[in-house]
């Protein structure tokens, strides 16, 4: 189910393309600083969140976003490198979250049909409960929650709900419906 549904050149979807390119163009600023140039990179975080990072907070660059401000970070979250949040339906990281390289996080996408796929965005939020892992180069599509204290291993890709104390592996990839 969707919880976003926006129409493609609507003032809305126009607003988002704007900010996109504004993060697009403070990402690029930040993922070519010196790793040891932490001022720079708060007041770049502090751009692309709207807020400066919680306490406690790592994250190690390269780091992309499209949005920014709709991905809120708990305290004690660390983000390796090189891993991509698509969070303009929302992502929410709880407390002590670890991810690891390359994982992305989509919360919007199109529909399946051909005649909607050029006129509409779907997504949902995503939400990590606390304690949990995320591996290398694992995909979180949107409307996903994953709970508490659960591991995503590398390589999986995560389109439904994860339970409390649970480990996910594999990829989804199947046929479902052909047209």
């Amino acid at each position: 189910m969707s919880d976003l549904l926006m129409r493609i050149h609507s003032p809305e979807f126009q607003a988002m393309s704007e900010r996109v390119l504004e993060v697009t163009a403070l990402t690029s600023r930040l993922n070519v600083l010196p790793f040891e140039d932490e001022a720079a990179k708060a007041e770049l975080f502090e751009a692309i969140l709207g807020r400066p990072l919680p306490p406690r907070v790592t994250i190690y660059p390269p780091f992309f976003t499209d949005h920014g401000r709709n991905l809120d970070l708990a305290e004690r979250v660390f983000i390796n490198q090189n891993c991509t949040f698509l969070d303009y339906a929302g992502i929410r990281l709880a407390e002590r979250v670890m991810v690891a390289p390359r994982a992305t996080f989509i919360t919007v996408g199109h529909p399946v049909d051909t005649e909607d796929r050029r006129v509409w965005l779907t997504g949902g939020p995503i939400t990590v409960e606390e304690n949990v892992w995320i591996g290398a180069g694992a995909t979180i599509l949107p409307g996903v929650t994953i709970g508490r204290d659960s591991v995503i291993a590398a390589g999986a890709v995560v389109a439904d709900d994860v339970p409390p104390q649970s480990l996910v592996t594999g990829t989804k990839a199947a046929v479902r419906r052909s047209w």
